[in-house]
């Protein structure tokens, strides 16, 4: 709740009050939740519309920003990314109307659909739709130290379990967990953004850290520079412990070119997915997916990530259903999505 008390008051102290879409489950007797105005009309074609990513040293930021140019440089809608707090604080921001579109994990914005875990205390959230999943966002457990070599080995180790507001924790709970490991009991978490978990880790102030972003990471290439980085792999056995509980997760092998590492990293992945406020109109989000999937190329000249887009993947969300724009477009070719 600490997060979502420091982004209202960000958004009072705006020019002009946005409207809030939250639904209307009941909340905590203790909470006291701002009063909603109405939903907010949908926004006319052509709208400058706020993107929220992540930290400037995460995956969010980068791709979203050249996804937010060639939307707006091929298209009538004027896309701007910003940085955003992670996956937990683009969806609270965008319930209180601080932004229109957003870089979310596909495990986080089903909790807030659901109003479950990291939502269990701020309540359902359902005032978005997808608009995208566009490429898979590795759990990276990052070391300096030669002799982490699997996640037993954190134990009693000072880790980093990502920075509040993002779904980092809950990953890092998930997969300590299915190694028997408490995260409060049994490693020192501290909690931080991949900027900050990289710099602790190069000072030496910390042990590993949980990064989950697109593999290559800015915060990890970085690191690497400076020292001797490692990434510490899944075995199999764990791994399908972890996938029978959490199905949201897939089984995924970061190559060792990625990072220039001696040896492929095997590990799980959760999809990076671009989500919209119902309110934001069918236009502007049929022309964010017809910019992209239609720029397939020249995206792939400015990030990497650009070769993981297609639209089998695009396609593939089953938890939250799907703006009108995005369906509109996905029809035109060929196929169907699920809509409210």
């Amino acid at each position: 709740m600490k997060k979502f008390f420091s982004l209202l008051m960000a958004v009072m102290m705006m020019a002009t009050v946005l409207a809030g879409c939250g639904d209307s489950a009941e909340k905590p007797a203790d909470t006291k939740e701002p009063a909603q105005s109405e939903p907010q009309a949908p926004t006319a074609a052509g709208s400058e519309l706020t993107f929220t990513t992540g930290g400037s040293s995460g995956t969010y930021f980068a791709f979203g920003s050249v996804l937010a140019g060639q939307v707006s440089s091929s298209t009538d809608s004027k896309v701007t990314a910003v940085e955003g707090k992670g996956s937990q604080g683009n969806i609270e921001l965008m319930d209180m109307g601080g932004a229109q579109l957003g870089f979310v994990q596909s495990d986080v914005m089903s909790y807030a659909y659901e109003g479950t875990n990291l939502f269990a205390d701020f309540g359902k959230v359902d005032c978005f739709s997808t608009v995208a999943a566009l490429y898979m966002e590795q759990v990276q457990i990052v070391t300096c130290d030669p002799t982490i070599k699997t996640v037993a080995d954190l134990k009693g180790k000072n880790v980093s379990v990502g920075d509040s507001g993002s779904g980092v924790f809950y990953n890092a709970v998930d997969v300590l967990g299915a190694y028997g490991l408490d995260i409060e009991k049994d490693i020192n978490p501290t909690y931080q953004g991949f900027g900050d978990s990289a710099e602790a880790l190069k000072d030496g102030k910390i042990d590993a850290a949980f990064v989950v972003a697109g593999a290559p990471t800015t915060a990890i290439v970085e690191l690497s520079r400076s020292k001797p980085t490692y990434l510490v792999s899944l075995d199999d056995e764990h791994i399908d412990a972890l996938l029978a509980k959490s199905p949201y997760y897939s089984k995924y092998v970061i190559d060792a070119d990625v990072y220039g590492l001696e040896s492929d990293t095997t590990t799980v992945a959760v999809g990076a997915v671009v989500i919209a406020r119902d309110d934001v109109s069918e236009d502007d989000v049929y022309n964010f997916c017809s910019a992209v999937f239609e720029n397939i190329d020249a995206i792939t000249a400015v990030h990497a990530k650009g070769a993981e887009l297609n639209l089998e993947f695009a396609t593939s969300v089953t938890s939250v259903p799907y703006h009108p724009g995005a369906a509109k477009y996905f029809a035109e070719e060929g196929i169907t999505v699920p809509t409210k």
